[in-house]
């Protein structure tokens, strides 16, 4: 009975943090359609990262018209990850996240490798606030940006490292496995 009351009561208090997705993709507002280069990239897929009851943030999937999102990614073919995030997050957390997913993802010696241009896209990053907007766009002609609140914060030319970043979201072995099938969903 007790175990009841305090479900019940963590429920009734969280309310605001139960995941409502229409809700929360309205909110993020992403594009239909977003130009990165010469390529017009149409919005693929668009989800939510929910953890723990509460809504991390939306992301949005961007991809050539005339290729799938999982062609996009396998290819890879120009892209874009659009995140809107709904919580306050430590720059320090995002990072370790980071790290620890790209250590399930990829060998030692890949990692040492990328290390260096890692360290420096996350010496770009900054705490986050409710509203703010990070996208990671790929094309073949320029590699790999950051973009942050649609400013350009980090780009690099090692379509190694683009494709290991992209990674923490779009390969197996990810942040959400859940997200990932959302965002590539043919």
């Amino acid at each position: 009975m007790r175990l009841l009351w305090l479900f019940t009561a963590l429920m009734i208090l969280s309310s605001d943090l139960l995941a409502n997705v229409p809700e929360r993709l309205q909110e993020a507002n992403f594009a239909d359609n977003r130009v990165l280069e010469q390529s017009n990239l149409e919005r693929k897929n668009q989800s939510v990262l929910t953890y723990l009851w509460a809504d991390v943030y939306a992301a949005a999937f961007y991809a050539p018209a005339q290729a799938s999102a999982s062609q996009a990614v396998n290819e890879p073919l120009d892209q874009r990850l659009e995140l809107y995030y709904f919580r306050n997050i430590d720059s320090q957390d995002v990072i370790k996240a980071a790290w620890v997913t790209l250590e399930r993802q990829h060998d030692p010696d890949t990692l040492a490798r990328l290390r260096p241009e890692i360290d420096a896209l996350h010496a770009t990053f900054r705490d986050i606030r409710p509203g703010d907007r990070y996208a990671l766009n790929f094309s073949a002609e320029n590699g790999l940006t950051l973009e942050v609140n649609g400013q350009p914060a980090f780009t690099s030319q090692n379509t190694e490292l683009a494709k290991a970043y992209l990674g923490i979201w779009l390969s197996p072995n990810g942040l959400s496995d859940k997200l990932r099938t959302s965002l590539l969903a043919d």
